[in-house]
C-alpha cells in the first residue's frame, strides 16, 4: 500500500494538484494583518522555504499548481456581517484600513502573495471570500475540467483555511494529502492539535504526510 496515496493512485502528474493556501502578506509578512494584530508571524513565515521547495518539486514533476488568496470585493458585498464583526472583535477587522491597505480586500498590498512564492504564468490563482478554497469559487469546476483527482494541500493556516480546504476536497471526492511541514498556524498549539485531529483514526479526510513523502510520490509519478 502506498502511504502517500493509500486509497487510489493518480493516473499521472496532471491528475495531481498542489494547492498552496493563502501565503499572503496579511498572514505571512511584517506589516500584514496578523502582524498588526500583535501576533507573531514567525510561525507562518517559517514555512515559506518548505512551501517553496514543494512548489519546485511540483513544477519539476508537472503537477497542476493552484494558489489561493483570501479576500473580499472592494465594496465588501461578499462579506457577511457576522464575519466582519468577528474579525473586529480582535481589533482590526476585514475591510478596515491598515498598514498594508484595507484588510483582506482584493487589490490591496496585504492581499498579495509574498514575493518568495509568487505564482508563475499559467498557474491557477483562486481568489476566495471564505475559508475553504471551494466556497463561492470555481475551483472544483476547474480541477475537474483539468482531470485532477488528487490534491496536495499546503500553506496557511493549518487550523483554518488549510484544514477547511482539505476537508472540503474530501467531501468532493478528491484524494487529499496535507504536508505537515509545509503548513502552520499562528499559534503552535493550534497547529499541533489540528494535525492530531487530521491524523486520528488513520485520517478521516485523507493523509498527513511531509515534503519527503511528496518527493517520493513525485518520483513515482515521473518513473
Amino acid at each position: 500500500m502506498n502511504a502517500f496515496w493509500p486509497c487510489s493512485q493518480p493516473k499521472g502528474p496532471k491528475a495531481v494538484a498542489l494547492v498552496v493556501i493563502d501565503m499572503q502578506v496579511d498572514f505571512c509578512a511584517p506589516g500584514g494583518w496578523v502582524d498588526q494584530l500583535g501576533e507573531d508571524v514567525g510561525n507562518t513565515r517559517s514555512v515559506i522555504p518548505a512551501v517553496a521547495e514543494a512548489l519546485a518539486t511540483a513544477r519539476e514533476t508537472g503537477l497542476v499548481i493552484v494558489h489561493t488568496r483570501e479576500g473580499h470585493q472592494r465594496d465588501l458585498s461578499d462579506l457577511p456581517a457576522n464575519k466582519q464583526w468577528r474579525t473586529r472583535v480582535h481589533g482590526l477587522g476585514i475591510g478596515d484600513e491598515g498598514v498594508s491597505g484595507r484588510i483582506l480586500v482584493r487589490g490591496e498590498p496585504g492581499f498579495e502573495i509574498v514575493p518568495e512564492l509568487a505564482p508563475l504564468p499559467g498557474e491557477i490563482v483562486i481568489d476566495k471570500p471564505g475559508k475553504s478554497s471551494f466556497h463561492a469559487t470555481d475551483l472544483d469546476a476547474r480541477l475537474k475540467a483539468a482531470g485532477v483527482t488528487h490534491l496536495v494541500v499546503i500553506g496557511v493556516t493549518s487550523d483554518c483555511c488549510v484544514q477547511a480546504t482539505y476537508r472540503d476536497g474530501f467531501e468532493r471526492g478528491y484524494e487529499c494529502v496535507v504536508l505537515e511541514d509545509c503548513t502552520a498556524a499562528v499559534e503552535t498549539p493550534n497547529h499541533e492539535a489540528t494535525m492530531d485531529i487530521l491524523k486520528a483514526f488513520g485520517g478521516r479526510w485523507g493523509t498527513v504526510s511531509d515534503l519527503s513523502g511528496l518527493r517520493a510520490a513525485a518520483g513515482e509519478l515521473c518513473g
